[in-house]
């Protein structure tokens, strides 16, 4: 009786407890809310500048007059930047404290907007671009950092289905958005678009932001030979996944000498971080499994996010011929479906074991690239509906788990560093990613290309049939008929390859999310209310 009435008694207090642990929670500090989400725009303004030119380089090629070899550094310099600058953050927000370190990204990044605007030439171009990418760069990881600071474990639930959202939406619907802005004004506005809101982001947060101050004694610890290092390890590295596809790797001259430097600065910077009294980067935080299980899933869903946004509008443009407007267009539906699962992911992620979660994103991934593996050069809107559907949703279960497991179970005084070290890894899958999606596409498009070719010979019967047929559609240009028809066929031939290559992609994409998805399980739950709250 005595056993039974105090297990009762302890069963009421249960509930009792949780309550009186919620009420001595602090309430929601509305300031802290506003600059928040004033820094939040400003960190989906710095990740959509990626994809919102990318759709629009032909026509600043036009404009800047610039050559087929030239162009590619509009984008590149911008990321090779932007990947030194988001593990430097950390470092720099301890130093400058988040106030001015956020401050000082927005507003820099909205000047060299102006300036690329202003480009006269593309050398003018990919100066400022650079300059665009490795102050804004900043933001993101700052804003990451802030979400699980500031706020107190128990509004995770709002707060990381808000930076989830953003980080995964602003590269889907940036060739929309860059595809309506060129065809409706010009490509100036790809840039002055930032202007005023990036404005607006840089006074609200120099007014309202308070959350931590500035540590000015660590300029002299300052590792200036970590920075080079890492600079060197981390530009060259983003150099050699972008370029390498497109130059036959290793066997191109400038793409070999970066890699040397690569290995190289990789070896140094190592050694520096390991022995340096205040490194560039401390690596301590991968000490913490969770951290490094989180870093992994990020990756893989880094080539997700980015690897998927770029091989659908491939396959578009070069298969269906479709325009940038055309893309962005078709592209949008996984837009919609983020922001309609955002809010029912943020709940089930304070309800659900996370790992579930992932699972069931990765799952929801891999069904997608595998309807995708069924591709031929005839689909359209509707065939890429429901695959579109399943990565919108995927992601946004996927995203919202993977930042709460890396980073809701670190102490403040780590969050700044690990921050950084979190949102690389995103960065350095979809740089992996598109350096695999383009080397297996070319690699398996020759090979299709070569068997194709073993087997429309000048013996095959249906072949002569096929070509005879497409003679006959050309009779009304004479002699030329027997020509135009022989290059039809040939294009077709190599059409056909190509969307076989595309298949093979999406098969292999299928067999990752399936690898990481079987992975979840070794993942350890994070326990609730861990890590560091409000206040800190």
């Amino acid at each position: 009786m005595a056993a039974s009435a105090a297990t009762s008694a302890g069963d009421a207090a249960a509930p009792t407890r949780g309550v009186t642990a919620r009420a001595a929670e602090p309430p929601l500090d509305r300031r802290r809310m506003v600059a928040f989400v004033c820094m939040v725009f400003g960190m989906f303004m710095a990740i959509l500048d990626i994809q919102i030119v990318s759709a629009s380089l032909n026509e600043i090629q036009a404009g800047l007059s610039a050559s087929g070899d030239e162009i590619p550094w509009v984008q590149t310099s911008y990321l090779i930047a932007e990947v030194i600058s988001i593990p430097l953050s950390g470092t720099l927000s301890r130093v400058l404290s988040t106030r001015w370190m956020f401050a000082i990204s927005a507003g820099g990044f909205t000047l060299m907007s102006l300036m690329c605007a202003t480009s006269s030439s593309i050398g003018e171009m990919i100066v400022w671009r650079a300059l665009q990418g490795f102050i804004g760069g900043g933001m993101i990881p700052t804003v990451f950092a802030a979400a699980f600071t500031i706020f107190p474990p128990s509004k995770r639930t709002i707060v990381s289905p808000m930076i989830g959202l953003v980080a995964t939406l602003a590269p889907t619907i940036g060739p929309t958005v860059g595809g309506y802005l060129t065809d409706l004004m010009s490509w100036h506005w790809l840039f002055l678009i930032n202007v005023v809101p990036g404005i607006f982001v840089t006074v609200s947060t120099w007014i309202l932001v308070d959350f931590d101050e500035p540590n000015y004694g660590l300029i002299k610890s300052f590792d200036w030979a970590g920075l080079a290092f890492m600079a060197g390890f981390l530009g060259c590295l983003e150099y050699v996944l972008e370029e390498g596809p497109n130059h036959d790797w290793l066997q191109d001259e400038a793409v070999f000498a970066c890699a040397v430097i690569c290995g190289t600065s990789a070896l140094l910077f190592f050694w520096r971080v390991f022995t340096a009294k205040q490194p560039i980067v401390d690596l301590r935080a991968f000490s913490d499994r969770n951290f490094a299980s989180g870093c992994v899933a990020s990756f893989v869903l880094g080539i997700g996010l980015y690897g998927l946004t770029y091989i659908y509008p491939v396959y578009l443009a070069r298969v269906r011929g479709y325009s940038a407007l055309m893309i962005g267009e078709t592209m949008f539906v996984s837009g919609l479906c983020m922001f309609a699962t955002a809010p029912i992911a943020g709940r089930l992620s304070g309800k659900v074991d996370p790992r579930i979660m992932m699972g069931i994103g990765f799952v929801g991934f891999a069904c997608g690239t595998w309807i995708v593996t069924g591709l031929t050069k005839d689909w359209d809107f509707y065939e890429l509906l429901l695959p579109q559907i399943l990565r919108g949703c995927s992601l946004m279960l996927c995203m919202i788990p993977i930042n709460n497991i890396a980073l809701g179970t670190l102490p403040p005084a780590r969050m700044k560093n690990a921050s950084g070290l979190f949102n690389l890894t995103r960065n350095l899958g979809g740089a992996v990613g598109l350096a695999l999606i383009n080397t297996i596409l070319n690699d398996r498009w020759d090979l299709h290309l070569a068997r194709l070719h073993e087997r429309f010979t000048w013996a095959n019967t249906a072949a002569l049939e096929r070509l005879d047929t497409m003679q006959r559609g050309f009779e009304a240009y004479g002699s030329a008929a027997s020509g135009m028809a022989l290059k039809a066929m040939t294009n077709t031939v190599r059409i056909q390859g190509l969307v076989m290559a595309f298949e093979d992609v999406f098969l292999a994409l299928t067999v990752l999310f399936l690898a990481m998805a079987c992975a979840v399980p070794m993942i350890r739950r994070p326990q609730a209310g861990a890590g560091g709250g409000a206040g800190h």
